[in-house]
């Protein structure tokens, strides 16, 4: 019996040969959508700056550390992170700011988060952790500010970026569309099952060095939320006041 091999054909890359048209029509395709990439980056700064930034007071304040005195900080005081920017010291560590001031003291509370709502804005229970440092995962409360419903400012921090990149449920974009915020509007605190709601009456857009922003105001309940403005950028703060509403 004569015995047979046999050999599997090796196969060979197919080639593909682009036609002359679409090879013309490449770079255009490639320049469209790096103008359109552009345009999405570009645009709502504009649009904030023309339309939106208008809106909003200025306040210009002193420096709480001179340029000197910063200078001979220590280098352990220095931080990369300030809502994602880099900044030149430690911005969340009050005592680096004020040495010779005690840091603010709210009432004692074994409640470690609470949840806020926008309804506005379609943010729904969105968790704020008290005193942690990471807002990439959570809204932030400035640590030892009021807690929602007592005496005091409860001053939440919170990420924001391109509008277009909006989603109420991600942190690192949650904030993206704070200025579409109006006196008026409704921000609802929910602390330990009571929910407290307040009404904007002010934005204001400062430098990153303000930190008056920080004060303990104790004639009422205030709530203020901070991110970074215009969209996309770190170049000034927008700051939301609300009062607690009595209604």
């Amino acid at each position: 019996m004569t015995p047979y091999i046999y050999l599997k054909a090796e196969r060979r890359p197919k080639v593909v040969i682009l036609r002359p048209q679409i090879m013309v029509f490449l770079p255009a395709m490639f320049m469209m959508v790096g103008i359109f990439l552009l345009a999405n980056a570009v645009l709502p700064i504009i649009s904030y700056q023309l339309f939106i930034s208008p809106r909003f007071s200025r306040q210009e304040f002193v420096r709480p550390i001179s340029q000197e005195d910063l200078l001979r900080q220590p280098a352990e005081v220095f931080t990369p992170v300030v809502l994602g920017e880099e900044a030149p010291f430690e911005y969340i560590d009050f005592a680096k700011w004020f040495p010779s001031a005690s840091k603010p003291e709210g009432r004692p509370s074994k409640i470690t988060h609470y949840t806020i709502s926008i309804p506005k804005l379609g943010i729904e229970n969105a968790v704020v952790e008290i005193s942690s440092l990471d807002i990439k995962k959570s809204l932030i409360q400035y640590p030892g500010t009021a807690n929602p419903g007592q005496p005091g400012n409860a001053i939440i921090f919170g990420h924001s970026t391109l509008p277009f990149l909006f989603n109420p449920q991600n942190y690192i974009t949650i904030f993206s569309t704070l200025p579409n915020l109006k006196a008026g509007d409704e921000v609802l605190a929910n602390f330990d099952g009571i929910i407290y709601r307040y009404r904007v009456e002010e934005m204001v857009e400062t430098k990153p060095e303000d930190i008056s922003v920080l004060e303990q105001r104790y004639d009422d309940s205030y709530l203020t939320l901070i991110t970074c403005v215009p969209p996309g950028s770190y170049l000034r703060r927008l700051i939301v006041r609300a009062r607690l509403s009595v209604i």
